[in-house]
């Protein structure tokens, strides 16, 4: 009785291991999925510091400084308010460029949903445009093909209704204009145009 205990007791370790023949993994696969994750290190000062540094140089730097800004009145309704624009960065790289602005409600409450966009159910800001005055020309913002399931390749503004205080960061890129264009108007939708933003 008790060599049958002992045989069966062996039996279901050899089983929990993966090793009995007709039961491939068994047990074992799990464990081993499991043991080949690497352990979390405890935290320490040091981790911390270069796991922030880590995720700093992953993010792409954010200029903070306005170069032009606007406060203007904007909506009707439910969706009137007052906000100021903010456009921190018009960045050329290589053969685009890049704009960045800073949206903040001061009063009311601020449409972003689709006020910024080029249909009713279209939830970007894709109707923002560049106009270069001296070359008479205007730059749509730039899309990730040239079908009609083309995206703008520019923020995304589904459900945003900013609320007094809050801001929203936005961005949308455009073809570059000649290198000697060294300034620009920008036109935004709800808050009209900028001129003479500086290109960097």
């Amino acid at each position: 009785m008790r060599k049958t205990i002992a045989l069966t007791l062996a039996a279901v370790a050899l089983a929990g291991c993966g090793m009995l023949p007709g039961r491939p993994g068994g047990g074992g696969e799990e464990r081993q999925s499991q043991s080949s994750a690497p352990e979390a290190p405890a935290s320490s000062p040091a981790a911390d510091q270069q796991s922030q540094s880590a995720g700093q140089q992953s993010a792409p730097p954010q200029e903070t400084e306005a170069i032009a800004s606007r406060e203007t009145n904007v909506g009707a309704g439910d969706t009137y308010g007052k906000a100021k624009v903010d456009i921190t960065a018009l960045k050329r790289q290589g053969r685009t460029i890049s704009l960045n602005w800073t949206v903040t409600a001061l009063d009311g409450k601020i449409n972003l949903h689709n006020g910024m966009s080029g249909a009713p159910l279209d939830y970007t800001v894709e109707a923002v445009s560049l106009i270069d005055p001296v070359n008479a020309k205007r730059y749509r913002v730039a899309r990730n093909g040239t079908g009609e399931d083309a995206e703008c390749v520019c923020s995304g503004t589904q459900g945003q209704f900013l609320e007094k205080g809050d801001s929203s960061t936005l961005y949308a890129v455009f073809a570059a204009p000649p290198a000697d264009v060294t300034k620009i108007n920008v036109e935004m939708p709800m808050f009209g145009v900028f001129t003479d933003v500086p290109i960097s």
